[in-house]
C-alpha cells in the first residue's frame, strides 16, 4: 500500500485523483490545489467520488505533514521553466518521492545550475524525482529506442505528435501563449517565451534517448513552423480567421556523438486534418527509424465511447503511466529516476 498525495487537479489531476481513490493498493493520504476556491473540499467532491475524509489544501507545509510515500505532480508547467523546482526540492528534501508529469524527465541535461538543487534534495531525503508521460516521457524515451532493437545498423530516429488543441476552452492559452489566430506579419510565435519553454521541456527527451543508446548530444538545432488557417476556423476557444496561425510545430534536430540523428516534431494543431490525422484521436504519433532495416511505426489513442472528449484517451494514458510508475520509482535509488534497464540498449549507432 503506497500513501499518495495528488498535486493539482487540473483535468489530468482529476482524473489521477479518481485513479487514486479507485485503486485498491494506494492510498489517497492528501490532495494539494492551486485554485483557492478548492481549499477545505472534500478530495471526493473534487473527483466526483463519494467523501473521502481528505480536503484540499494549497499549503506545503501541510503535504510535507502527511509524509507520504509519493507525490503525483501534475501542475501546469508554467514560465520561467524552472518556477516549480522549488516546491518540488522541498518535497525531495523531506523524503517524498515525486512522481512529476511537469518535467524533469531528464534534468542533468539543463547544467548544475538547474540540476545541482534537485539531486541535493533526492539525496538529502533518499527520494527519488521521475519526470514520466506520453510526450515527454514515453514515445521517444521508450517506444523509439526500443524499437532501434530491431536494427544491427542504426542511422536517425524520427518521431512526430499531431494533438488535436480544437476542444482546448481558455481562449487566453489558446490565442496567446499558443499563438493561435497570430498574424505572421505581425507575430512570429516560434520566437516566443512558449518557443522557449518548449525547448527546456523537449530538450530532455532528446539528452534521454541519447542517454539510452549510450551516447551524448552533440548538437542540437531548433526548426520550428507554423501553419495558417485555409479558411476561418471555428474551436473552441474563439475563431481563428482565414490566414493567421492554425497550428504550430514544433521541431528540434539533434545530432549525437555517435552519428545518430534524432528529430523530434511536435504540432499542435485546430484541425488535426491539415496534417492528415483524425479528430477522434487525442493524439497520433509517427515514428521512423533509418537503419538496416528501416523501421515504421503509428501509434494512435482512442477513447473507447466514441462521444468521448477528444482529449480523454490521452490524459488517461498519462496517468497509467504516472500510476504504473509508483512501485518502480518506490523501489529504484535516490535520485533522478532513469529508464528501466530492460530498455536502456547501450548502443552505438551509425
Amino acid at each position: 500500500m503506497y500513501r499518495v498525495v495528488q498535486w493539482a487537479t487540473g483535468s489530468m489531476g482529476r482524473t489521477a485523483l479518481r485513479r487514486v481513490i479507485d485503486h485498491p493498493q494506494l492510498e489517497l493520504a492528501g490532495v494539494y490545489v492551486y485554485d483557492p476556491r478548492k481549499v477545505g473540499v472534500d478530495a471526493g467532491e473534487i473527483a466526483r467520488r463519494p467523501p473521502t475524509g481528505v480536503r484540499a489544501t494549497n499549503r506545503l507545509e501541510d503535504v510535507l505533514a502527511l509524509q507520504p510515500d509519493v507525490v503525483l505532480h501534475m501542475s501546469r508547467i508554467t514560465l520561467p521553466y524552472e518556477k516549480q523546482n522549488a516546491e518540488v526540492a522541498a518535497l525531495l528534501a523531506a523524503g517524498i518521492d515525486v512522481i512529476s508529469t511537469a518535467g524533469f524527465h531528464y534534468p542533468a541535461c539543463h547544467g548544475l545550475a538547474y540540476a545541482g538543487p534537485l539531486l541535493e534534495a533526492c539525496k538529502r531525503g533518499g527520494s527519488t524525482l521521475a519526470g514520466v508521460g506520453l510526450n515527454p516521457g514515453f514515445i521517444a524515451e521508450h517506444v523509439a529506442t526500443l524499437l532501434t532493437g530491431l536494427c544491427a545498423q542504426l542511422e536517425s530516429i524520427a518521431c512526430y505528435e499531431v494533438a488535436d488543441a480544437s476542444s482546448m476552452p481558455a481562449p487566453e492559452f489558446v490565442f496567446g501563449l499558443m499563438g493561435f489566430g497570430a498574424d505572421p506579419a505581425q507575430r512570429d510565435v516560434t520566437r516566443e517565451p512558449l518557443a522557449t519553454m518548449y525547448g527546456e521541456l523537449f530538450m530532455e527527451v532528446l539528452h534521454a534517448v541519447a542517454d539510452v543508446l549510450g551516447s551524448r548530444v552533440a548538437s542540437l538545432t531548433p526548426e520550428h513552423a507554423v501553419t495558417l488557417a485555409p479558411r476561418e476556423m471555428s474551436i473552441r476557444a474563439g475563431t481563428i480567421p482565414q490566414g493567421t496561425v492554425a497550428a504550430t510545430q514544433w521541431r528540434w534536430r539533434a545530432r549525437l556523438e555517435s552519428g545518430v540523428e534524432v528529430l523530434h516534431s511536435v504540432t499542435w494543431t485546430a484541425d488535426p486534418a491539415l496534417h492528415g490525422a483524425s479528430h477522434r484521436e487525442a493524439a497520433a504519433w509517427r515514428i521512423e527509424i533509418g537503419g538496416r532495416p528501416n523501421v515504421k511505426a503509428t501509434i494512435a489513442l482512442e477513447d473507447p465511447d466514441p462521444a468521448a472528449p477528444h482529449m480523454r484517451a490521452a490524459v488517461d494514458a498519462t496517468v497509467a503511466v504516472a500510476l504504473h510508475a509508483i512501485p518502480t520509482v518506490a523501489a529504484a535509488p535516490p535520485g533522478f529516476f532513469a529508464v528501466p534497464g530492460a530498455l536502456q540498449l547501450r548502443r552505438g549507432g551509425g
